[in-house]
C-alpha cells in the first residue's frame, strides 16, 4: 500500500511538472520565432513618413513609425505587414530572413480625403468639380536653373514651346488651353503663394522649395479671379514647415550642355563659287556688256584658298568654330531646412546656380565676355500657433540674378555669324613687323571698317545686368469655432520689390585691312579704323518697380450628416508702382481690387453643386464700365458612390461626372501702356503740326494733334467657358483617367475699327470692342502606378492638349463681295499664317511669260524663281491672292508621356514630349546668300546654308521644286514674300528627359548619419524626331539664334 502511494505521489508530482516542461519548451519556441526587426517608412521623395502605420496582418500586434519615419517591433518569419499612411496607398510586405526593412510608398492617386489647392484656399478632392490639373513637383526636376522648360508636356491644358538656349533669356511660352483671344495679352496669371508674379520668377523659381503646383483651366476655377483670370491661372504654393526634428536636405548638381542642333553653313570655298554663280545668273541676257562672266571672287583667290597659301589674306574663316565652344558649364545648389514644434514650424532654404554660356573668350582680354548667369535665393516660411485657434504666418523669398555676358547676347552673336562672309578677312591679324609691340588686338575688317566682324563685337567688351525681387507677406488665420463650428477668416498682406539695373562697358576695335604681295608671300596692315584701348562706362537702364497687396477672407465649411456646405468671401486690392517710366499715364500706379465668392454645396458624397463669382474693379475703364462681375457654377456627380455600384468597385472603383459653366473678364486690353481709354490724348504743341507765318515765314507757332479720341464705352473683354469632364479610377486607382472637353467665346475683345469715312476728318484711329474668338479643345491624362513588392514598382504617365482658336467677329473690307471670301479672317486660326500659294519655280522664260504677271514685286520674275497661284484669276499676282497658309505658328497640339521605375536601390524614369500642328517660316530675308545687310551702321554679307548649296535652282539642275530658288547677290522681293514655299512642319517629339538613380541603403548610411543619399546621372533633349532637319523645329523661324541645349546632369541628394 505503501509503494503504491508513493507512486500515485510521484505521478501527480511528475504530472504537476508536465505543464510546466510544456510551457518552458513552447516559450522557447516563441522566442525563437517572435524576433525584433526595423526599418524605416519614407515617401516617393524619400522624406520619412513620420505616423505611418505598421500592423501584422489579422493580428493586433503593430507599430508607429517615429518622427523619422523609423520602427521597431517583433515579428515572426512569415508575417504580413501593413505599413498605410493617410493619402499613401497602403503597401503588404512579407517577412523573411532580414531584419531590416525600408519601406516606400506612394500617393494614393485618387485618395478622395486628399486636399487640393483652387483660388483662395483648398478643397477636397473629391468635391473639386472644377478643372484642374496638377504635377507632382518632383516630375519638374530637370537640368535646369529656368523652371518654365519643364512644364512642357507635363500637365493636360498647357501649350509649351521653347525657341531659345542662351542662358537667362530662354524662357518657355505658354498658354493654357492655347490662345483664346487676338488681344495683347494671351498668357495666364501666375500666383505664387497668392502673390501676382511674372514669367521670370516663376521661372527663377526652385523646384525643391514648390509644394504643390497647379493650372486653372476652367470657369469655376478662374472666376473668383474675375478681371486676371480669363486666360487661365497658374497657381504654386511653396513648401511650409512641419512639426518635428530638423530636417536638412541638400542638393548639388553639375550639368554639362551643348547645341543640340548646329545650323550648318556651306564650306568657303564652295561659298565663293556660289556667290560667282549667283552674280552671273541674274545678269541681264539681253544686254551686250552683261554677256561676259563676272566674277566677285578670282579662280586664283579660290585656288590660293584651297591651298591656304596665306590664311590672313586669303582667309577661310569658320566663325562658328572662333566664336563658339562646343559645351558650357552649369551648377546648381539647393538646401533647405524645416521643422519646428507644435508652436512655431520652419522651411528655410537658400540656392546658388550658375549657369555658363558657349562663348569664347580672347586671352588677351582681362575681362570675359563669356555668358555667366547667377542666381541667389533665399526662402522663409514660418508658422506659428498664437493659440490653439489662432496661426500666424511670414513668408519672406528673395531672388537675386547676377548676369555677364557679350554686348550683344550670345543670341546676337548667333545672328551675326550668319551676316558675315568667312572670306573676306580674318578675325585678327598676330602682331608682328611694325605692330609687334601692339596692346591692342588687330582686328581684320575691309572697306573701312564697314563690315562686321562678330570676333571684334564679341571680345570688344562686355554687359552687367542685375536683377532683384524680394517679397514679404504676413498672414494671420483665425478660427471661429466658438462662434460656429467651421467659420474661420484670414487676412494677408504683402509687398513686393523688385529692380533692375544694366551697364556697359566697351572699347572701339582697331579694325586692320591687309595688303598682299604676292612675291614675297606677305602682307601689310593699315590701320582703317583708330580705335581704344580703355573700356569706356555706359550707364543703361534703371527700374525700381513695388507692388502692395491685401487680401481678407472669411469662410465656413460645415459638414450636417450627408449634407456638406461651404461658403467663402475674399476681398483683394492690388497697387503697382513703376519709377522709371517715361510719360505721364505710365508712370501713374497701377491699382485694382475685387470682391470674389465660392458657395459649395455636396450630398452624401454623391452629388456637388457650386457658384463662384468675382466682381472687379479696374482703372483703365470710365465710371459706368469700371467694375464687373463675373459669376459661373458647376454641378458633378461621383456614380461610383452610388449603393448600387458596389459590384463594380473592384474594377472601377471611381466614375465622376462634373460641369461647369461661367463668365471671366480680362481687362488686360489694347496695349499695357495705353492705359486710360476714356480719356483723350492731345498735344497742344506739337512742332510737326506748326504753322509758318511772318517775314518770309520766319516765324512758327507749335500746332495741336490728337492720337487718341476717347471712348468711354470701351470695357472688358469677356469670357463664356464651358466644360464638361469626366474622372475613371479602375483597379483600386492603380490607373487614372481624366478627360475634359471646353469650349471657349472670348466677346468684346479690342481692336482698331475698320470702316471710319475719310469724310469725318479724324486725325486719329478709333477702337471699340468689337472682336470675339472662340476655342474648343480637349484635355487627357492618364496616370498608372503599380507596386509588385518592396523591391519593384512602376508608374506610367501620359497626357495630351488639343486647343483650337479661331476669329469669330472681326472687323474688316467685306471680301465676300468682292469675291474674295479666303481673305476673310473669320473662321481662321488667331494664330495665323497669312501669304502665297506657291506653286513651284519657273521653268524658263516660256513660263515666266505665259504665267500671271508677278511684276509687283519690283522687278518680277525669272527662270527658277517662285511661281505663286492666281487665286482670284485676274491674271497678276498680287496682295489679293493671299491666303491663310497651313497651322498656326504656336501649336494646337502638346503631348507628353513617360514612365518611372524602381528596383530595389536603383530607379529609372524617361519622359517624351511633343508639338503638333504647328507651322513655321523660314525668314528668305535672313537666309538669302551673298547680300549685304545692313546691322547696326555695319553691312553684313550673309553666309550660305549647306542645304542651299546642294539644292537650289540652276541652269544645270532646273529642279522646280528644289529648296532654293535661283541664287542672287541682291534680295529679289519675287522670293521673298511669305508663301508656303518657305513654310515647313514645326511638330516634333523629343526623348525630354532620361534619369538613372541609385538610393544607397538605410543601413548602411545610418553609421555616418545620412537619412538618405541617391546618386543620379539626367539627360535631357536627348534625341528629337521631325520632318524639319535644318535646325530644332521647337525653335520655329529663330533658328539662327542661340540653339536649345542638350544637358548632361550628374547630381547628389543627401537628407539629414
Amino acid at each position: 500500500m505503501k509503494n503504491m502511494k508513493e507512486r500515485l505521489f510521484s505521478f501527480f508530482k511528475m504530472n504537476r511538472l508536465i505543464p510546466v516542461i510544456l510551457c518552458l519548451f513552447f516559450a522557447t519556441s516563441i522566442y525563437a520565432q517572435n524576433r525584433e526587426v526595423k526599418g524605416i517608412v519614407t515617401g516617393d521623395d524619400n522624406e520619412p513618413m513620420a505616423g505611418a502605420t505598421i500592423k501584422i496582418k489579422n493580428s493586433q500586434g503593430g507599430a508607429i513609425a517615429d518622427i523619422d519615419g523609423k520602427f521597431t517591433m517583433r515579428v515572426k518569419t512569415g508575417d504580413i505587414l501593413e505599413i498605410s499612411f493617410l493619402g499613401m496607398k497602403k503597401q503588404e510586405i512579407k517577412v523573411d530572413s532580414n531584419d531590416f526593412y525600408s519601406i516606400k510608398l506612394f500617393p494614393e492617386a485618387n485618395e478622395f480625403d486628399e486636399v487640393t489647392v483652387v483660388a483662395f484656399a483648398k478643397q477636397k478632392k473629391e468635391s473639386v468639380i472644377s478643372a484642374i490639373s496638377t504635377v507632382n513637383p518632383q516630375e519638374l526636376k530637370v537640368p535646369s536653373s529656368n523652371l518654365t522648360t519643364a512644364l512642357a508636356g507635363r500637365m493636360s491644358g498647357l501649350i509649351a514651346f521653347q525657341t531659345t538656349g542662351e542662358p537667362g533669356k530662354d524662357n518657355a511660352q505658354f498658354f493654357v488651353r492655347g490662345a483664346t483671344t487676338f488681344g495683347y495679352k494671351k498668357d495666364p496669371l501666375i500666383l505664387i503663394d497668392n502673390i501676382e508674379l511674372s514669367t521670370d520668377d516663376l521661372a527663377r523659381l526652385n523646384v525643391d522649395d514648390i509644394a504643390q503646383f497647379s493650372i486653372m483651366k476652367d470657369a469655376t476655377a478662374t472666376a473668383l479671379y474675375g478681371a486676371r483670370g480669363a486666360n487661365g491661372v497658374i497657381l504654386v504654393t511653396t513648401k511650409q514647415g512641419v512639426a518635428g526634428k530638423p530636417k536638412v536636405s541638400v542638393r548639388v548638381e553639375q550639368s554639362v550642355s551643348t547645341p543640340r542642333k548646329k545650323v550648318e553653313l556651306t564650306d568657303p570655298i564652295t561659298f565663293m563659287r556660289l556667290n560667282n554663280e549667283a552674280v552671273n545668273s541674274r545678269r541681264d541676257p539681253n544686254n551686250p556688256a552683261a554677256s561676259a562672266n563676272y566674277t566677285v571672287y578670282s579662280q586664283e583667290k579660290i585656288e590660293n584658298t584651297i591651298a591656304g597659301t596665306n590664311p590672313y589674306c586669303y582667309p577661310a574663316v569658320n566663325w562658328y568654330d572662333e566664336l563658339f565652344n562646343n559645351y558650357a558649364l552649369s551648377t546648381r545648389v539647393n538646401a533647405n531646412l524645416s521643422g519646428g514644434g507644435s508652436a512655431v514650424r520652419y522651411y528655410v532654404a537658400a540656392s546658388y546656380t550658375k549657369d555658363g554660356g558657349v562663348i569664347k573668350n580672347d586671352k588677351l582680354n582681362n575681362y570675359n565676355s563669356n555668358i555667366n548667369w547667377q542666381r541667389y535665393s533665399v526662402r522663409s516660411n514660418i508658422n506659428m500657433d498664437l493659440s490653439k485657434t489662432t496661426e500666424f504666418s511670414i513668408r519672406v523669398n528673395g531672388n537675386f540674378d547676377d548676369y555677364t555676358g557679350p554686348l550683344d547676347s550670345g543670341e546676337g552673336l548667333y545672328k551675326k555669324v550668319m551676316k558675315t562672309s568667312p572670306v573676306m578677312y580674318p578675325k585678327s591679324y598676330p602682331a608682328t613687323g611694325e605692330y609687334v609691340n601692339a596692346t591692342h588686338v588687330l582686328f581684320g575688317n575691309a572697306d573701312k571698317g564697314a563690315y562686321i566682324n562678330p570676333y571684334a563685337d564679341m571680345v570688344r567688351g562686355y554687359k552687367e545686368s542685375n536683377n532683384l525681387l524680394v517679397a514679404a507677406q504676413a498672414e494671420l488665420k483665425q478660427k471661429f469655432d466658438f462662434v460656429t463650428k467651421g467659420l474661420d477668416a484670414r487676412i494677408l498682406v504683402s509687398t513686393t520689390r523688385s529692380s533692375y539695373s544694366d551697364l556697359t562697358r566697351a572699347i572701339n576695335p582697331y579694325y586692320y585691312q591687309a595688303d598682299y604681295d604676292k612675291e614675297t608671300n606677305s602682307y601689310t596692315l593699315t590701320n582703317i579704323v583708330e580705335g581704344e584701348e580703355y573700356l569706356s562706362y555706359n550707364q543703361g537702364s534703371r527700374n525700381i518697380n513695388t507692388t502692395n497687396y491685401v487680401e481678407a477672407a472669411i469662410s465656413y465649411n460645415r459638414t450636417f450628416g450627408v449634407h456638406a456646405t461651404s461658403g467663402m468671401l475674399v476681398y483683394t486690392r492690388r497697387e503697382e508702382k513703376r519709377s522709371s517710366e517715361d510719360t505721364l499715364q505710365k508712370s501713374l500706379p497701377r491699382r485694382n481690387q475685387g470682391l470674389a465668392g465660392r458657395f459649395t454645396y455636396a450630398y452624401d458624397s454623391r452629388y456637388f453643386a457650386e457658384f463662384n463669382f468675382g466682381y472687379n474693379g479696374s482703372e483703365r475703364f470710365a465710371a459706368h464700365e469700371r467694375y464687373g462681375f463675373f459669376p459661373s457654377f458647376g454641378l458633378g456627380y461621383i456614380i461610383s458612390n452610388e449603393s448600387f455600384w458596389e459590384p463594380l468597385l473592384n474594377t472601377m472603383d471611381k466614375l465622376k461626372f462634373k460641369m461647369t459653366y461661367g463668365l471671366v473678364g480680362n481687362d488686360a486690353i489694347g496695349s499695357s501702356d495705353d492705359r486710360f481709354y476714356y480719356l483723350s490724348e492731345v498735344n497742344p504743341n506739337d512742332g510737326g503740326r506748326g504753322q509758318y507765318f511772318g517775314t518770309n515765314y520766319g516765324n512758327q507757332m507749335n500746332g495741336v494733334s490728337i492720337s487718341r479720341y476717347p471712348n468711354t464705352n470701351i470695357t472688358w473683354e469677356k469670357s463664356k467657358k464651358g466644360n464638361f469632364g469626366i474622372e475613371l479610377g479602375m483597379f483600386n486607382s492603380a490607373l487614372e483617367v481624366q478627360a475634359d472637353f471646353f469650349y471657349e467665346r472670348r466677346t468684346q475683345i479690342y481692336q482698331n475699327r475698320a470702316y471710319i469715312p475719310s469724310t469725318m476728318g479724324l486725325s486719329a484711329g478709333v477702337s471699340a470692342n468689337i472682336g470675339e474668338a472662340s476655342s474648343r479643345g480637349v484635355d487627357l491624362s492618364v496616370n498608372y502606378s503599380y507596386i509588385a513588392n518592396k523591391d519593384f514598382w512602376i508608374k506610367g504617365m501620359g497626357n495630351f492638349t488639343l486647343a483650337k482658336g479661331r476669329y469669330e467677329v472681326y472687323e474688316e473690307p467685306d471680301y465676300a463681295s468682292y469675291g474674295q471670301g479666303y481673305r476673310s479672317r473669320i473662321g481662321q486660326p488667331i494664330n495665323f499664317n497669312y501669304g502665297y500659294i506657291a506653286e513651284r519655280l519657273f521653268i524658263d522664260e516660256n513660263d515666266v511669260a505665259n504665267s500671271p504677271s508677278q511684276t509687283s514685286f519690283n522687278g518680277g520674275a525669272m527662270p527658277g524663281d517662285i511661281k505663286y497661284k492666281d487665286l482670284n484669276n485676274d491674271g497678276k499676282i498680287t496682295s489679293e491672292d493671299q491666303i491663310f497658309l497651313g497651322y498656326p505658328n504656336q501649336p494646337e497640339i502638346t503631348y507628353g508621356f513617360g514612365f518611372s521605375t524602381g528596383y530595389k536601390g536603383f530607379d529609372l524614369s524617361m519622359f517624351f514630349q511633343g508639338n503638333a500642328r504647328v507651322s513655321f517660316f523660314i525668314d528668305p530675308r535672313n537666309t538669302s546668300p551673298f547680300v549685304n545687310y545692313d546691322a547696326g551702321g555695319k553691312t553684313g554679307v550673309q553666309q550660305c546654308l549647306d542645304v542651299i548649296a546642294k539644292d537650289h535652282w540652276s541652269e544645270d539642275n532646273r529642279n522646280i521644286y528644289a529648296f532654293w530658288p535661283r541664287l542672287s547677290p541682291t534680295l529679289v522681293e519675287n522670293n521673298m514674300q511669305t508663301s508656303t514655299w518657305w513654310m515647313h512642319d514645326g511638330s516634333f517629339i523629343r526623348l525630354k528627359t532620361v534619369e538613372l538613380g541609385y538610393t544607397f541603403s538605410q543601413k548602411a548610411l545610418k553609421k555616418i548619419g545620412v537619412q538618405s543619399l541617391r546618386l543620379y546621372l539626367t539627360g535631357s533633349n536627348l534625341l528629337t524626331f521631325s520632318k524639319f532637319k535644318l535646325w530644332d523645329a521647337e525653335m520655329g523661324n529663330n533658328g539662327l539664334g542661340y540653339p536649345i541645349q542638350r544637358v548632361y546632369n550628374l547630381g547628389i541628394n543627401i537628407n539629414f
